[in-house]
């Protein structure tokens, strides 16, 4: 489970932004057996959901790209770069000093009965520093710190790391993390397996993970999921199946090079490819009588909403299913807000979620805040200031005396009572 994310110096966040989901004691007992998971070893109250709201362009979904930057080179820095390859990493650029220091990145969670936390500082050129330290009960034990191409490693606890940096192997512009893993080193294998279970998707481009879902539904069981999932969503879809491409049959007017590849990957890899997704709708006379069913295409026929709740079920029953952490740019994006509040619902639920899987995202939609989902400290907001910094921070972070747990959230957040809304006063002045 995450536990925390900060990132310093990224894009729009010059100061350190930190999101955590460490569950606050003022809100204790609001929501306490539903949104919140508990790891008894190391006593944490983990929350299970999170939401960040803010106005256009305040830094709602460059916090989310800071997060998908971390995963992204932790995975990749030693396998697809090369030595002297400039580091695609954006400082905070309205700042003349800022602008030439390095980011920093850092998260902490729990994974296979330990506590970790690792983060690292770079530029466009090197890793600045880099460290790990990982709390197997009680004690947090440093496995390696980094200051530039200088390491001080735990011989014992980290001996693969240890030979790596005797060997110099390590690259001044890629990770330990990343190069031991490749080395067979259990623990940054079991880091980057974590950051792979981490799953980082845009609520605007579901053609991206569409593909995935799709693949789903090759396997009975997780069909019958995603298609209780649709039907729980009333769309009207009784039934769902994929319609396979028959390379034999292929379109006279398809370009050449793409009837090239699809023979050849279909030939050489044995890939399959899909054609399309048809829905099964049923079909009705004019009293209303049930008469049979009608297929309609996904793409063709069904809403861009219905389109983009297949493609989300796919990753939304994984997360749930294996207990991962989702994180979702602009979840609400083409979503009825009702449909919005039953996913947060599935993560939330002590029930449908055993596992205690976790889903953050950001979102316009204020209809959340008075729906009686969550807590004070799952509410997150974005805010920029008037030099083009945005900073992070929670309802939670509040005086309990300014913000009461029974008050109208929804109504205080349009009213800017809680900040992270747009000046609109310009407008006016246009208009006069």
């Amino acid at each position: 489970m995450l536990i925390q994310f900060s990132v310093r110096n990224f894009r729009t966040f010059k100061e350190k932004a930190t999101l955590s989901l460490i569950a606050s004691n003022y809100d204790k007992e609001t929501r306490e057996s539903e949104n919140i998971s508990e790891s008894n070893i190391f006593n944490l109250r983990i929350l299970k959901s999170a939401v960040i709201y803010g106005a256009n362009a305040s830094g709602k979904s460059k916090f989310i790209e800071a997060l998908m930057f971390m995963k992204s080179f932790a995975i990749k820095s030693s396998k697809e770069s090369q030595k002297g390859e400039e580091i695609d990493v954006e400082p905070f650029k309205l700042n003349n000093e800022s602008e030439n220091q390095p980011s920093e990145f850092e998260v902490i969670f729990l994974y296979k009965k330990g506590m970790f936390r690792y983060g690292f500082e770079v530029d466009k050129d090197k890793i600045v520093s880099e460290w790990l330290y990982h709390k197997p009960k009680t004690k947090e034990v440093e496995l390696f710190y980094r200051d530039f191409q200088k390491f001080d490693t735990h011989k014992r606890n980290f001996p693969k790391g240890t030979t790596l940096v005797r060997e110099d192997l390590i690259r001044n512009n890629a990770l330990l993390l990343s190069v031991a893993a490749q080395f067979n080193d259990a623990t940054c294998e079991n880091i980057i397996e974590w950051f792979k279970n981490l799953k980082t998707i845009s609520g605007l481009k579901e053609e991206g993970y569409q593909g995935y879902t799709m693949d789903k539904l090759k396997d009975p069981k997780h069909k019958d999921r995603i298609l209780n999932l649709l039907k729980a969503a009333d769309l009207g879809i009784q039934d769902i199946k994929i319609e396979m491409l028959d390379v034999t049959e292929l379109p006279n007017e398809m370009p050449k090079d793409i009837r090239e590849m699809i023979l050849k990957q279909s030939k050489e890899d044995k890939m399959e490819f899909f054609s399309d997704i048809l829905t099964t709708h049923k079909k009705f006379d004019n009293s209303k009588k049930h008469i049979g069913n009608i297929s309609f295409s996904l793409d063709d026929d069904e809403s861009f909403g219905t389109r983009k709740f297949f493609a989300l079920t796919g990753p939304v029953l994984d997360a749930i299913e294996n207990g991962y952490t989702l994180v979702v740019d602009e979840l609400d994006s083409k979503l009825h807000p009702n449909l919005v509040c039953k996913i947060v619902s599935l993560f939330n639920s002590q029930k449908l979620n055993p596992k205690n899987a976790q889903l953050i995202f950001n979102t316009h939609d204020t209809n959340l805040l008075s729906s009686g989902l969550f807590r004070k400290d799952q509410v997150w907001f974005t805010e920029k200031d008037k030099y083009g910094e945005a900073k992070l921070y929670s309802l939670a972070d509040f005086k309990s005396d300014k913000v009461r747990k029974n008050e109208a959230f929804e109504d205080n957040y349009i009213r800017g009572k809680y900040g992270a809304v747009p000046f609109l006063g310009f407008f006016d002045n246009l208009i006069h």
